[in-house]
């Protein structure tokens, strides 16, 4: 079967680590074609080519600047997203019959390079949802629904319903994704959604205690304490003040330590914050080298998350699966809507608190640091993502489709 996967993740190799390139593999063993269009952004000089490796051929497709620029560039780059990928599609595989197609979100731009396979071919689609845009910026406050402001907001809107509509089938990543897509999209049949949660394939991580103790030597970190780490993206879906106010909170705690480490847009405002008031308690770092922060991550012992307690969509942030692999109980401080909370209690691997409710933060900060908890807690993880989460399990959830 021929595969063609359309993504904007940059990578040049289905061997790396990650939800999408771990779910690929899963196909290639499988023995099926793998067509995968990864773009290259134009900053980097790259020019757009092939790369070939027989099962797997990857295009790496040079688009406009959609991260790390201004608002104008980026926007102009998301919106000639699709014809940039409907032109590479035609150049590099015209002759290439396709069965299956599988794109995420974001972006929700991709909907007329989809529509093209899925009529030139006959071809089935199949959505992996990862986002639910434009409403989580409207929850932001970034999007307006009414006035003059709205426009935006209307125009992204019909893209993403009409990304809907050209989906056979929708991956969602949890029963509350499920629940809200179906219940703002009535148009879409309830029998072509399903739960296909991030997953990945799980790796043996094995560290000493006398390699963790280096390691924490090296990023200076304390030896004696329970370090709770956040890594990945600090932007706005993140509630950042809330995740200061924690830290404030905790300054004298003489158990707990946090390392929050990772970029975005807000990374600018917790530097300040820790630049004025010097917290004695945490460390913020700028995002390190992925090999660098799985060797740190796996020498700390409790994986935080967090999100903006205005949204009204239910996320379920992917950097869940690496604290799980690295055997860590997870804290979770989100809104109510999301259901990673319930996922994370209900599985016993972790504990679950509101993001406007820092008392509750602290209790459960201080729960955490018990040692035979943490041990109990962290093998439940493990144990949860082996069982529900692993990329071989993601796939047959999509290919039993192709099988009827």
């Amino acid at each position: 079967m021929n595969v063609l996967f359309l993504t904007l993740l940059d990578f040049s190799t289905i061997n790396e680590n990650g939800i999408y390139t771990d779910l690929m593999r899963e196909f290639v063993k499988d023995d099926h074609d793998l067509y995968i269009i990864s773009p290259t952004e134009k900053r980097k000089n790259e020019p757009t080519r092939l790369i070939d490796n027989g099962k797997v051929k990857i295009l790496k497709l040079q688009i406009g600047n959609t991260q790390k620029t201004n608002l104008i560039e980026k926007g102009i780059s998301t919106l000639t997203l699709e014809s940039k990928f409907k032109i590479g599609i035609k150049k590099y595989f015209d002759d290439v019959k396709f069965d299956l197609v599988l794109y995420s979100t974001p972006p929700i731009t991709l909907q007329k390079s989809v529509e093209f396979i899925k009529k030139r071919d006959n071809a089935k689609t199949y959505l992996l949802l990862k986002d639910i845009f434009p409403q989580n910026a409207v929850d932001l406050g970034m999007f307006k629904t009414s006035g003059v402001k709205s426009l935006i907001y209307k125009f992204f809107r019909n893209k993403e319903e009409r990304l809907y509509k050209i989906s056979d089938y929708i991956g969602c990543m949890s029963n509350a994704n499920v629940e809200f897509l179906l219940k703002h999209n009535p148009s879409i049949p309830n029998e072509t959604v399903e739960v296909c949660p991030n997953s990945i394939e799980p790796i043996d991580i094995d560290i000493s205690e006398h390699e963790k103790k280096q390691i924490r030597e090296k990023y200076n970190l304390p030896i004696d304490k329970t370090i709770f780490i956040y890594g990945g993206n600090l932007g706005k879906p993140q509630g950042i003040n809330f995740l200061i106010d924690c830290v404030r909170a905790n300054e004298y705690n003489e158990n707990s330590y946090f390392f929050i480490v990772g970029s975005g847009t807000e990374f600018v405002k917790l530097q300040y914050f820790f630049e004025r008031e010097k917290p004695k308690n945490a460390m913020l770092r700028s995002q390190l080298p992925r090999n660098d922060y799985e060797l740190l991550a796996n020498s700390c012992d409790v994986g935080l998350i967090f999100l903006d307690s205005r949204f009204t969509i239910p996320n379920f942030p992917s950097r869940l699966l690496s604290y799980m692999q690295s055997s860590m109980p997870v804290l979770a401080a989100t809104d109510i809507n999301t259901d990673i909370g319930k996922v994370i209690e209900s599985g016993s691997f972790g504990y679950w608190c509101e993001s406007v409710d820092v008392d509750k933060f602290n209790q459960l900060v201080n729960k955490l640091c018990d040692v035979e908890l943490k041990l109990k807690l962290g093998k439940n993880a493990r144990k949860y993502l082996e069982n529900y989460y692993s990329a071989k399990n993601a796939y047959e959830i999509i290919i039993k489709h192709l099988k009827k």
